[in-house]
């Protein structure tokens, strides 16, 4: 909601009041101000002219040279390249020294040969945006209608003096979605009187009701419906001060008629239709529910497609409106219509919120109307109105109006406690100020004791219980008010849990290998819900009840999904190397039918692509591969104190690299995988070489492994003795260093694979795998006779176990 801080002025004396001080204490009551902006954006120098002479430029086709009265001794001259500018006319001058927005300053100059002391504007050059400039002044100059003084301040007339605040109302608010709401709220605030605007209705000796009929067949969806008629009016623009207003909450002005109803829209926050009635087709209004595949068109030309759950405004015959959201364009006012019919009533917030959404239309009436608007003030509104026509578009009110009324306004009595409110509060307010706080809120109430019984204005529709009363009174107190209290009562020291310490120490160990944490949805597709490398037919994806879209419509069973969201967003912004994590719940269930609550699981799930490590100066590059994303979990592992107890094997999962895929167990248990996605899926995403790995964190966290203990570094050397075997193509690795650790003993304290050799000089079936082996004692200097002993040891027992030799 946008608020003109002038505007403001009408309904409640705050001419003492910044507008920056409003929103600060607009925003420490409970509404957050986020924005207070200037319209002014630096101009100056910008006043009214009047066009005394125009005349095309001797040396252009589409220049004019103008001899232009700014309220000075002579007359300046302009040369304007407007297609519009006319002799005769009103318009805002730049004179020489003037600054527009953008800090752009007007100087003498010289176009084609002739002077030009200044400039004409258009209302953007002034800083008005151009989808608020009426369709006659987008292009070209703006033009003042009816008198102004020339030589007067341009930016006055124009509201470009004015400040508006951009208040973000949160949805139990909606009484703030209107001038007259903001007006209450800051009095309450202030504690001042709020003056709402007069009603002068004259009419003529004629009855609406030989005009039009009125008819509802769905009352529940609409109670109250009220049509009033006005005849011979002229259809024409509005005056600068309606159409500034507008323009100044966000709205473009388009003629009298229908600024006029947007106008009170914006004041009573009641929205309004305004239909030709010469167009209207009948003399009879029936608001009913659509028939399904009813079509109209609405009035940005649209063909809607309607179904019975979307409530129509007809003629008898056909849908004129969709009512509460937006008109026909059948009955639309135009520049040639006399006679209105204004339409004012209350339909149900569901039936609208559900109209809109099923169109995909939203406009700030259907806004309005599915937050809920104030019944009492539909009429009073649609009075305003017409008021406001008959004044500015000349038209004449017929008496009375055609209404269908079954609504039944009950307000809303609620009990307000003063002890249970002041220990709510942990204050001691009196009863006095709290009384004062009803008045300044313009709430009735009867006290009886210590208990005040409050009657609820029907425009305050977010107040239904006690707790809302008291929210009302601290606000209004001031929160930063309330007194800072220690807690009564045995305190106990804050702190994380050993499950807590060891999963922010996972994100420290993948933070500082370079990985950036990511935050995914916990809601999905049902695509997506599959998860990735899933192989288990057992696990059923939870789906939503009532979901807010189908892509958000599942529970994820897989992290990776999301995270391949993420790379495709930085691939398309040209962020080519993307090495990211994400630490989250997953959600599982073996029910078709769910009747207990899914499984949840935390895991840890990351995945990487592009380049790894480059240095341009000495022309390094190092692209990720499947040992670099090992190499992370293996020294996240180690952080864990896990490395002995996790190993990885080779596998095949859906959607994953054959032979770049390996599983991740830990003392036995499949805990996660690592892996390079298929390249067959990675085009199907468009992705490049991607990396990804899933483990199950609680797995891991939960497992109880030794403390990670740091040693001193060995004051004896070590020994170091290369092997190289010839195996089995299809031996792993793994498996035989495996048998080297365990047949090294104590002595050997690291394995390394270095290399790996499989080629013509090797027998067919066979590979050559090289170890460096370290041996060490840390309290003593080994001799060769005992590394010797303990490395044929592993020689023999390599040959035993896996049929290894040594290669020649």
């Amino acid at each position: 909601m946008l608020v003109s801080y002038k505007w403001l002025q009408d309904y409640v004396k705050i001419e003492d009041i910044s507008p920056r001080d409003i929103a600060e204490k607009m925003t420490r009551g409970g509404i957050e101000i986020d924005f207070v902006h200037k319209l002014n954006q630096g101009v100056s120098g910008v006043v009214v002219g009047y066009v005394q002479e125009r005349k095309q430029h001797p040396n252009a086709d589409k220049l004019s040279v103008c001899q232009v009265d700014i309220g000075e001794e002579e007359l300046v001259q302009i040369v304007c390249g407007a297609p519009n500018v006319a002799q005769g006319q009103y318009v805002a001058v730049a004179k020489v020294g003037a600054v527009l927005p953008g800090n752009f300053k007007i100087k003498k100059a010289k176009l084609r040969g002739e002077v030009s002391q200044g400039m004409i504007c258009s209302l953007q050059e002034l800083g008005i945006d151009s989808k608020l400039v009426q369709k006659e002044f987008t292009e070209g100059i703006y033009t003042f209608q009816g008198n102004v003084e020339v030589g007067s301040d341009a930016l006055a007339a124009l509201n470009l003096d004015d400040e508006v605040l951009e208040l973000d109302l949160t949805p139990n608010r909606s009484d703030c979605l209107n001038m007259l709401g903001v007006a209450y709220e800051v009095g309450a605030l202030y504690d001042r009187d709020v003056i709402l605007p007069t009603i002068e209705l004259a009419t003529n000796d004629e009855q609406a009701a030989d005009y039009i009929s009125v008819a509802i067949e769905a009352d529940e969806d609409n109670p109250y419906y009220g049509a009033t008629i006005i005849k011979d009016v002229k259809v024409g623009p509005s005056p600068l001060w309606l159409q500034t207003r507008l323009m100044a909450a966000g709205i473009r002005p388009i003629s009298n008629v229908v600024d006029v109803t947007n106008y009170v829209l914006l004041e009573y926050g009641q929205p309004l239709h305004a239909f030709d009635y010469d167009r209207f087709g009948s003399k009879e209004v029936v608001v009913r529910r659509a028939k399904d595949q009813e079509k109209i068109v609405t009035l940005d030309d649209q063909e809607r497609i309607l179904t019975s759950d979307h409530l129509v405004i007809t003629n008898g015959k056909e849908p004129v409106a969709i009512a509460g959201v937006m008109g026909g364009a059948t009955s639309e006012v135009q520049a040639d219509t006399t006679t209105i019919l204004l339409e004012a009533a209350y339909f149900h917030p569901v039936t609208i919120r559900r109209a809109s959404r099923d169109l995909g239309l939203r406009s700030d009436a259907s806004a309005r109307y599915e937050k809920g608007i104030d019944p009492s003030r539909v009429r009073e509104a649609s009075k305003r109105a017409a008021s406001l026509i008959a004044e500015l578009a000349g038209g004449t009110i017929v008496s009375d109006v055609v209404e269908k009324d079954t609504y039944n306004l009950e307000l809303a009595t609620v009990r307000l406690d003063l002890d249970r409110m002041n220990n709510r509060l942990g204050m001691n307010i009196s009863m006095d100020e709290v009384k004062g706080f009803m008045t300044r809120l313009g709430f009735s109430y009867k006290e009886d004791g210590k208990v005040l019984m409050v009657t609820v204005p029907s425009r305050r529709l977010d107040i239904q219980i006690e707790e809302d009363l008291v929210e009302e009174v601290a606000r209004l107190y001031g929160y930063d008010h309330i007194p800072t209290t220690l807690p009564l009562g045995a305190t106990t020291q804050g702190g994380l849990t050993e499950y807590q310490q060891k999963r922010r120490h996972v994100r420290r160990v993948l933070e500082r290998a370079g990985l950036s944490q990511v935050v995914t949805y916990s809601l999905t597709s049902p695509e997506k819900a599959r998860g990735f490398a899933n192989e288990s037919t057992q696990e059923t994806a939870v789906r939503l009840a009532m979901p807010m879209s189908e892509d958000r419509s599942t529970m994820r069973t897989s992290l990776i999904p999301h995270l391949f969201d993420v790379i495709s967003y930085n691939l398309n912004r040209k962020n080519q190397a993307v090495h990211i994590y994400e630490i989250g719940s997953i959600f599982l269930s073996e029910e078709k039918e769910l009747t207990t609550q899914p499984t949840e699981k935390e895991m840890v799930a990351g995945a990487l692509t592009g380049l790894w490590h480059e240095h341009a100066w000495q022309g390094e590059k190092k692209a990720v591969d499947f040992f670099v994303v090992k190499g992370i979990l293996e020294s996240l592992f180690a952080e864990l104190g896990l490395d002995e107890q996790v190993t990885f094997h080779q596998t095949k999962k859906p959607d994953m690299h054959p032979g770049r895929t390996a599983e991740v167990r830990l003392a036995g248990q499949e805990i996660g995988f690592v892996g390079q996605v298929h390249p067959k899926a990675q085009k199907e995403k468009d992705l490049r070489e991607t990396y990804v790995y899933q483990l199950d964190l609680e797995a891991i966290l939960n497992y109880e492994s030794d403390a990670v203990v740091y040693q001193a570094l060995p004051r004896f050397p070590a020994m170091v003795r290369d092997i190289a075997l010839v195996v089995d193509a299809t031996r792993f690795a793994g498996d035989i260093e495996a048998v080297i650790r365990q047949a090294g003993g104590d002595l050997l304290k690291a394995v390394h694979l270095f290399d790996l050799y499989q080629g013509e000089h090797m027998e067919e079936g066979k590979k050559s795998l090289a170890f460096s082996l370290t041996y060490l004692d840390p309290e003593r200097t080994l001799t060769d006779e005992e590394v010797t002993k303990a490395h044929s040891h592993v020689l023999r027992q390599l040959e035993e176990q896996v049929g290894a030799s040594l290669r020649g």
